[in-house]
């Protein structure tokens, strides 16, 4: 169809642990604490490929799940900050994401990361 965007997403999810040490004294994030995070990856395009698809949802796993082992429960107890080596706010995490994916996932459209249920950071391209 013309003029059509079609967009697909997949969910993931890890668990781990950081802290926000630079936040001012008696905020409860800047105490070591762990998330379950959810992550939604996104790939756009304006046609479909031909067999019908955006992108296989199993290529987009292939890109993803490595990163997402990277973090989940990750080895001797580091820190998310550890791992992506910037603070580990969900905007950084988000972008980390969006970068690590890209040269692997050229039609991203997006990275959302969930720390709670409530709150979410997009990462996306101009």
């Amino acid at each position: 169809m013309k003029n059509t965007k079609y967009t697909v997403t997949k969910e993931f999810h890890f668990e781990a642990a950081h802290s926000l040490p630079y936040l001012p004294l008696g905020h409860k994030c800047r105490n070591v604490h762990g998330h379950s995070y959810r992550v939604v990856v996104a790939c756009s395009r304006w046609s479909l490929d031909a067999r019908g698809f955006v992108i296989d949802y199993a290529e987009l796993s292939e890109a993803v799940d490595p990163l997402i082992e990277t973090l989940d429960h990750n080895p001797g107890n580091l820190l998310v900050e550890d791992i992506i080596k910037m603070k580990s706010t969900a905007e950084n995490l988000a972008a980390w994401f969006y970068a690590k994916l890209k040269p692997d996932l050229p039609l991203i459209e997006y990275v959302e990361v969930y720390e709670t249920a409530k709150t979410c950071v997009r990462v996306e391209r101009k």
